[in-house]
Parts: structure tokens; sequence; C-alpha cells
């Protein structure tokens, strides 16, 4: 029997190209089996592509499913050399090494919670393409390291639904360690990000806070509103900076919003959520289309006093908050299942 390799904790060892970067860095993985001794292997059954990638995806013109085959196909795994960004995916395990540090058993049916710009993948076939969720059904397998987080799917919940929101749990995460009771919260896009986002900054916020919202569809600002999390909105195109900030001033009496969320998937949206925020306040952006050059310089050039903070997709007990939150919402559970 030929004895395993032992992987890199950090997935090192599957990098082809350039040697020596890291796994999401690097611009080409290797996704041939067998898996080390410390990897999770997994049969692979839907992709959840991030909404920045799937955006440009569909608006590129060409075919979404060959353009992923092809993405695939070069760099072992999914990364839009566009974006930069993924997605992660839904799959069953097929085999866990010897030493991976998780308790899952072949046959479990986990979402994964990193990147899928870090996960090596191969794909044998790709089936429907969901334009409506931004989720694609294929066949093929993926490899987790040592240090990839993934989910087990409760039963509870319809597993298209699980998969959609633990791709973004890091936003209503993110937002529930930075509101607070009181707080006046403005939310810069509406869709999943931004709806789970909007759920837990109303759980956090308590009755005492206000949120508001800013979108360029009123119908998705008039259901949050239906929901209960916004008390008062603004349709405005969050391209439009001037726009956000007068919107702002009106629902605040020109005090500005303690926190901002930006969860919108369209570039050129960092200076809005920087002006409608007050002096001293936090802007959070959680979108893949966010050039952080852009909301740094920007700020800068407008001598405005605000805290950036980066949506890291990770924060601990992440996972957990987010299925709790559907578990509890039942209209945001619905309209997951809808979507």
């Amino acid at each position: 029997m030929t004895e395993r390799m032992h992987g890199d904790l950090l997935g090192l060892h599957r990098v082809l190209e350039p040697i020596g970067s890291l796994p999401q860095a690097a611009h080409r993985l290797n996704p041939s089996l067998p898996i080390a001794n410390n990897e999770l292997l997994i049969d692979v059954d839907v992709l959840n592509i991030d909404a920045a990638s799937f955006h440009q995806l569909r608006q590129s013109g060409d075919d979404v499913a060959e353009q992923i085959r092809n993405i695939v196909a070069e760099r072992g795994k999914m990364h839009n050399p566009v974006t930069g960004s993924g997605g992660m995916l839904l799959g069953t395990v097929r085999e866990v090494g010897p030493d991976h540090p998780s308790d899952f058993q072949p046959g479990d049916r986990i979402a994964t919670l990193v990147s899928l710009t870090l996960t090596p993948l191969h794909l044998r076939s790709i089936g429907t393409v969901h334009l409506e969720r931004d989720q694609v059904e294929v066949t093929g397998h993926a490899i987790l390291f040592a240090s990839g987080l993934a989910s087990r799917i409760p039963d509870s919940l319809p597993q298209d639904v699980v998969l959609a929101a633990l791709d973004v749990a890091g936003a209503p995460a993110q937002v529930a360690r930075l509101v607070q009771p009181g707080m006046t919260v403005g939310l810069l896009g509406t869709g999943k990000a931004g709806t789970l986002a909007a759920a837990a900054a109303r759980h956090a916020m308590g009755p005492t806070g206000r949120l508001v919202g800013f979108d360029i569809d009123p119908n998705a600002l008039n259901r949050l509103t239906d929901w209960g999390y916004l008390d008062d909105s603004r349709v405005v195109n969050a391209k439009d900076p001037v726009a956000v900030r007068d919107a702002a001033n009106a629902m605040t009496h020109d005090r500005g919003c303690d926190v901002m969320i930006s969860a919108t998937p369209v570039p050129d949206t960092e200076m809005g959520a920087v002006l409608a925020c007050r002096e001293g306040g936090t802007v959070i952006y959680y979108g893949m289309a966010t050039s952080f050059t852009a909301a740094a310089l920007g700020a800068e050039g407008l001598g405005r006093d605000v805290t950036m903070v980066i949506g890291n997709g990770y924060v601990p007990g992440h996972a957990e908050l987010t299925l709790q939150l559907i578990q509890r919402e039942a209209p945001l559970r619905e309209w997951l299942s809808s979507r």
C-alpha cells in the first residue's frame, strides 16, 4: 500500500504556479488524486458562484457554463481572473484523510466555508446554470486542506438555501460584531449579503437603533421594510456618491450613519458608503467588486475620517450565526428558498 504524503496545513503542496505562493494567490493549483493524509475529498454537485463573479460572467456575453469550465480547467480552481473572486461549493464527503482535523465522515453533506479561489477543483461535467441564484450544477471533486473550513448541511433546511446563505456568512457575522444598540446603520445593497446583514443588524441594534437602506430597486427596499428590517429607505444609484450622501443626510438629519454596510456587487460604489458615514464612523465593505485602493484614496481625498473594515468571509461562529438567522426569520428563509 502506497503511503500517503503529509500535506502542508495551508495547501502549499497543491500550488503549481508560481511555486511558493499561497493557494488563493496562485495562478494554478493541482487538484489531482490521491489526497494527502490531512486532506478531505469532496464529491461536488453545486458551485455557488459569488455575486461579483457571476455578474461579470453574465455581462461578458459568453456562455456562463463554458467560462466556468475553462477557468477551472486552466487554474485547477474556480478563480475568476477578472473579479479575483470565486464562491463556495456543496458536496458529499467521499474520503477523509486519517490526519484531517475534522470529525466529518464519508457520506456527510457539507458546504465549504472557504473560497473557491483557493480550493483545488476538478470538473467532469457542468449541468444546469441557475442564473436566478448564482448556482451551477456540476459533477467533479474538490479537496479541502487541513486549514479549510466546512459546515454540515442541517436536515431542517433546504440545501440550496444553506449554500446560498453560507456563501456570505461573513457579512452578518461582521455586522453582529460591529453594530451596537441605539446605532444608526446604513445598508447599501439588498442582495444575499445585504439582506442577511440587515437581519443581523436589526437583531444587534435592538428597538432603539435605526436601519436605513439605499438601493436602485424599490421592490427590494420595500421587501426589507415589510419584514421590519428597514426604518427608512431611498431609491438611489450606488454609483452616485452625492446622491447616496444626500439620501443619508435626509434620513439621519444630516448626522450620517454610525455604521455603513456596503454589500453591493457593483463596482465604483466605494465613495457613496464613505459619504453616507458620519465622521469617526465605520464602513464595512462586503462585496468582491470593491476597490480598496479607491476606497482608501477616495476617503483621504475627501478628508473623511472613517474606519474601513474589509469584509473577511471568516468570523468565528459565522456559520452557526447565519443558520440561526435563517431558522429564526421566516421571511428571510422563504425569500432565500424562492431564489
